[in-house]
């Protein structure tokens, strides 16, 4: 199914954890539109901007999966409102120019040593954090 011209929801749902547990990770409706919305103002935009593509590392968790891999409770991720990526040949400072170049509308923004966090929901705190394994290059 796609959810955005460049973004599949099979990229979101995919999990080599599910697969190894035989853990269901399908999401539910709700889920589904929240990542629909996180493809349309945040990931879509970007990948426009930067004509490359955006390598999703971590989408949707269900709660069981969420769980396994040692997520908190209360993780976006398992309401369709984050993901974890990456774009080859780009720093996680250098996308994080990008999502602040293009002014999007994130709630949270967290810079790891080899990806980006980010999420989407009504809430759009705009907050730009850091991981404490990073150690790259920071904002002002």
């Amino acid at each position: 199914m796609k959810l955005t011209k460049n973004f599949e929801l099979k990229e979101f749902t995919s999990s080599p954890t599910a697969k190894k547990y035989n853990i269901s990770n399908t999401p539910p409706k709700l889920v589904v539109e929240n990542l629909k919305s996180l493809c349309e103002y945040i990931l879509q935009p970007i990948r426009d901007k930067v004509k490359k593509p955006v390598e999703i590392n971590s989408g949707y968790r269900c709660l069981e999966l969420n769980k396994k891999i040692g997520g908190v409770p209360t993780s976006q991720h398992v309401m369709g409102c984050a993901c974890d990526f990456k774009i080859d040949g780009m720093t996680s400072y250098e996308i994080a120019e990008v999502v602040l170049e293009l002014n999007l509308p994130f709630d949270q923004l967290i810079l790891y040593p080899t990806f980006v966090h980010v999420s989407y929901s009504d809430r759009c705190r705009r907050q730009l954090l850091y991981n404490k394994t990073y150690k790259g290059k920071q904002f002002d």
